[in-house]
């Protein structure tokens, strides 16, 4: 479910909100960025009994809200900051704005991307006449090569977040959702990476009509300014997840967090499953495809409305972008079905014996089997993964699990597993009679040449490698789940090995999807 993080109550220095607002309203995004249009998502609001506006950033020229901020800092630069250029590091929609402003200015614009940046995001830099330079296989080499060519050509750094002027660019979109919505609006809801549109959207807004709630929303696994916020000082998390990969930022920006303490009303997280909802959604009523940063906003008002039982309200969520990969859609397909509330995936223990499977679906009644996976591993019993369709409400899960039970069945609520929805439905039947004193590990990979030589080189040659599973769903990183047989006495020396290698990854080796599936008996 969904988690708050309040505001603290501190006492600090008051950010100063009618400067703010002079700052958006006199901020020039207008030559390189249009107006947006604010819309009312029919279908999600007679669904939800509230009336929830879309803000349409992905309807910019680089379908994000990104150039806003980008071009309004780059508009003040003076005469001879112009003539030298400017830079900034990105693989994504940051770079696309500073490479567009630059164009409309006639300003050299470097953009540093890592070399694994999808070439869909590359050819888009092109086309707005950026200068690309590809450095580095992850954004911190690109921007470590970025502040070397800044050094060399004096070029003018653009920062995608954390300035004034970058913020004040972004809170223009309050200003006309303001201005569109002039009557009754009770919250909007922004999308968080290093907090600058929330700050801006915040500033804005707390000066002009405070009774108006602004909400922070961000991924369970990429909450900075959510933890920032409860420990009321800036937070660098260990590791964020690659999935909504426009706002995967490890700490909220300095400035960023200042403003945001003192003018937001709460944040909330949601999962990959509830944004991968929130992508349907968006695209159920406009037919566009958000990307699953840009699809935060609508997310964050669902989870909301949910948790407070809010009826009849009116909140806009900012749709902040649309440059998703079209080989993430069936992931995201794949995933929306339990956001939605509208697939169960268990893990069952039947009979094994003829007629098993029709008692099974006798038990669970009129409701449809949408994935079933199986193979014979023990003469008494079998474990079976599977996925049951639901009509959308959060009970029917638990309705279905007691119906289960009540049948005399062993029932394990998988729908929240990640390992289970990545890998483990793909291998069931993969058990190894013979392989003993296995661990098992889930490994964020980069997608790049060499990342599992890397890996091995590093671990080594110690272990055997029981098992090895590969996703990759569109974004910078692959998913792998691995297996090595490891002696108790080595546990230690081999997660140690592990740690040495720099990649994300967890321990799954009592995940109970594993256990039930794929462990050796």
């Amino acid at each position: 479910m969904p988690q708050d993080a309040a505001p603290t109550t501190a006492n600090h220095a008051d950010v100063d909100l009618n400067d703010y607002r002079r700052r958006i309203e006199s901020a020039q995004v207008y030559d390189a960025a249009i107006e947006t249009p604010l819309v009312t998502a029919t279908q999600l609001s007679a669904r939800f009994g509230n009336r929830i506006l879309l803000k349409r950033e992905d309807c910019q020229p680089v379908h994000s809200f990104k150039l806003r901020g980008a071009y309004n800092k780059m508009t003040l630069l003076d005469a001879d900051a112009r003539s030298k250029g400017v830079i900034c590091a990105s693989a994504g929609n940051h770079a696309q704005g500073v490479a567009l402003g630059g164009r409309r200015l006639g300003v050299r614009a470097v953009i540093v991307m890592p070399k694994t940046t999808p070439a869909i995001k590359v050819r888009a830099v092109e086309s707005f006449g950026g200068e690309i330079v590809l450095a580095g296989n992850n954004y911190d080499e690109a921007a470590a090569r970025a502040s070397e060519i800044q050094a060399r050509d004096g070029l003018v750094y653009i920062p995608p977040y954390d300035d004034p002027e970058v913020i004040a660019g972004q809170g223009t979109i309050a200003r006309e959702i303001l201005e569109q919505q002039p009557d009754a609006l009770d919250a909007v809801f922004v999308c968080v990476g290093g907090g600058g549109m929330l700050a801006g959207v915040s500033a804005y807004i707390k000066a002009v009509r405070p009774d108006v709630q602004v909400i922070g929303v961000e991924p369970e696994d990429a909450a900075s300014m959510s933890a920032a916020l409860a420990a009321d000082e800036r937070v660098t998390l260990d590791r964020v997840g690659p999935f909504a990969d426009g706002v995967a930022v490890k700490c909220a920006g300095a400035e960023s967090f200042a403003v945001c303490r003192e003018t937001i009303d709460a944040m909330v997280t949601v999962s990959i499953d509830e944004l991968c909802a929130a992508i349907r959604d968006i695209f159920e009523d406009t037919r566009a495809l958000a990307e699953p940063a840009g699809a935060l906003g609508v997310a964050g008002a669902k989870a909301w409305i949910e948790r407070t039982g809010a009826n009849d309200k009116t909140v806009a969520a900012i749709v902040s972008g649309a440059n998703v990969n079209f080989d993430r859609l069936s992931y995201i397909g794949e995933r929306a079905e339990i956001g939605e509330h509208r697939e169960a995936l268990l893990a069952v223990t039947i009979p094994e014996r003829p007629g098993a499977f029709l008692d099974f679906c006798e038990t669970i009644g009129h409701r449809s089997i949408s994935e079933f996976n199986y193979r014979y591993a023990e003469a008494e019993q079998a474990q079976i993964f599977v996925g049951v369709k639901l009509g959308g409400r959060i009970a029917e899960r638990e309705d279905v699990i007691a119906d289960l039970e009540a049948g005399g069945y062993d029932a394990l609520d998988m729908s929240t597993n990640e390992m289970a929805k990545i890998h483990v439905r793909h291998m069931v039947g993969g058990r190894a009679a013979g392989v003993g004193d296995e661990m098992l590990f889930r490994v964020q990979f980069p997608e790049r040449p060499g990342a599992l030589l890397n890996f091995l080189q590093q671990v080594g040659d110690r272990w055997n490698i029981s098992l090895f599973h590969y996703r990759n769903h569109g974004h910078a990183h692959g998913l792998v789940l691995i297996g090595l047989q490891v002696a108790p006495k080595d546990q230690a020396a081999c997660r140690e090995a592990i740690d040495a290698v720099g990649y994300d990854y967890a321990e799954e080796t009592d995940n109970p999807s594993y256990q039930r599936f794929l462990h050796a008996q």
